[in-house]
């Protein structure tokens, strides 16, 4: 073992982790990641990627099924599972060996095994025996760790019959039932994907309506969307106990509504609740840094500064919003604060959002609700994908595309979409908050014909009350 010494440091090589090494790098800094699993993450690993490799083959699996809407004819639709889990893992691997390339391209080491800070300047790695195989000197080091499945007090995750989002992509076989307990955009991902190929799912929430930090409009037709596809959706219900000794996995709920319990059987358990940092073992405590709960407390007026100089985090480490596009960003702000540079601060009230199930849902900044609540005078302009030609001939005209604007300066204050594409055509509204855009300069904006985006430019018509084709 020798020591090394680095500009900077990164532990782990996610979404953040890899994104701001390379940033790092270019800006001239020595940079080193150490890597305990695979190089880019979960979220190329385990999450963002080979989810939605997974959720394509349910698509193609449910176009097949409505061939005949197409004037396709098609017999009985066959899949075989093993395979599609294993394009999935293909995915997976050839992205996280695209990061990989990446960071040999960078000139960036990365030291394998798991990393402990051992002063505000050190960093050990330790092998799976405990033994130290390298130490890093640098006098900067961030914290990039993200986060994994969080689970009910008393109740274990134990990979087999209560599985969390790591085991739902890479099961044997695939369950006749399923119950998925989270409604949020984890559990409904995979209650799409695993409804499309046959199995039986009931979603347990234990809040008012699925998908509840969308807009409401937006939570009322992906759920009515999942009851027509034969999904048992019980809101409201919190879950009381998990008996996994029988056959089956018994899950009782009480009904808020009703305060009465309820129990609901399946050949498995998702437990989709949310996340929790991974903050242990990494010698946090020793050298001072202040967590709060699962998360480490980070600044980000001080470029994610902790309460340790020298020692930065940003993801999901830190705590919500736990998305890979948001650790990116915050990755590239972080190491260029350590630059000396000046960079822009993340703006948290304009974070896009997107749920792949189906119906699919983008979203960004303020719901109706929370703008009403801040005090502004709102004006909404809504368009239903009914009045869009393009997806009547695509055969997807469920949802609408919802604007919330600020009467006073019409500007765009929040952007939601549920319907087909929903997250590629967010890329617009994502820009148009951002840059402070009015309604009235998206709608004056020529939209190609015919798009889905088309929408986007009647529901900016709508908030003056002027939407063409309703």
């Amino acid at each position: 073992m020798g020591e090394k010494s680095f500009d900077l440091v990164i532990i782990g090589s996610g979404p953040g982790g890899y994104v701001g090494a390379i940033r790092a790098t270019q800006l001239g800094m020595t940079t080193a990641l150490v890597e305990r699993a695979e190089v880019g993450g979960i979220c190329l690993n385990w999450g963002c990627i080979p989810t939605k490799a997974l959720l394509k083959s349910a698509e193609v699996v449910e176009t097949m099924r409505r061939g005949a809407e197409f004037g396709v004819s098609a017999s009985a639709v066959e899949f075989d599972f093993g395979k599609i889990i294993q394009r999935s893992r293909d995915v997976a691997k050839r992205v996280s060996m695209g990061v990989g390339f990446l960071l040999k391209k960078n000139k960036i080491p990365v030291f394998n095994g798991s990393a402990r800070l051992l002063s505000a300047g050190q960093v050990g790695v330790f092998d799976e025996a405990g033994q130290e195989t390298d130490r890093l000197e640098a006098k900067n080091i961030i914290v990039a760790t993200g986060g994994r499945a969080r689970s009910v007090p008393g109740i274990d995750i134990d990979g087999k019959k209560v599985i969390s989002y790591r085991e739902a992509m890479t099961l044997e076989e695939r369950p006749g039932s399923m119950v998925v307990i989270g409604a949020g955009a984890i559990g409904m991902e995979f209650g799409s994907f695993y409804n499309a190929l046959g199995t039986k799912i009931t979603i347990i929430e234990m809040l008012d309506r699925v998908l509840p930090i969308e807009d409401p409009e937006v939570s009322k037709v992906v759920e009515r969307g999942f009851k027509k596809k034969k999904m048992k959706v019980l809101t409201k219900h919190m879950l009381s106990s998990i008996d996994t000794s029988g056959d089956k996995v018994v899950v009782t709920v009480k009904d808020q509504k009703k305060d009465a319990e309820k129990v609901v059987e399946g050949d498995v358990v998702l437990m989709a609740i949310g996340i929790r940092g991974n903050i242990e073992n990494l010698g946090l405590e020793e050298v001072g840094v202040e967590c709060d709960r699962s998360f480490i407390k980070a600044d980000p007026a001080r470029g994610y500064r902790t309460s340790v100089d020298g020692i930065h985090a940003f993801g999901d480490v830190i705590g919500p919003p736990l998305l890979a596009h948001v650790a990116s960003h915050e990755a590239i702000i972080c190491v260029e604060s350590i630059a000396g540079l000046d960079p822009s601060p993340m703006n948290y009230d304009a974070i896009p959002g997107c749920t792949f199930c189906h119906p699919q849902v983008g979203s960004i900044g303020l719901s109706e609700e929370a703008a009403r609540e801040a005090g502004m005078d709102v004006k909404v302009g809504m368009f239903p994908f009914i009045g869009v030609g393009k997806a009547i001939a695509l055969g997807e005209k469920d949802g609408f595309v919802k604007l919330v604007c600020d009467g006073a300066t019409g500007r765009l204050v929040g952007g939601h979409i549920v319907g087909p594409e929903a997250p590629e055509l967010l890329g617009e509204l994502e820009l148009a908050v951002s840059a402070g855009l009015t309604a009235r300069q998206i709608a004056h904006g020529i939209h190609s014909h015919p798009t889905l985006h088309e929408a986007i430019m009647e529901a900016a018509l709508d908030v003056e009350g002027a939407a063409i084709h309703v």
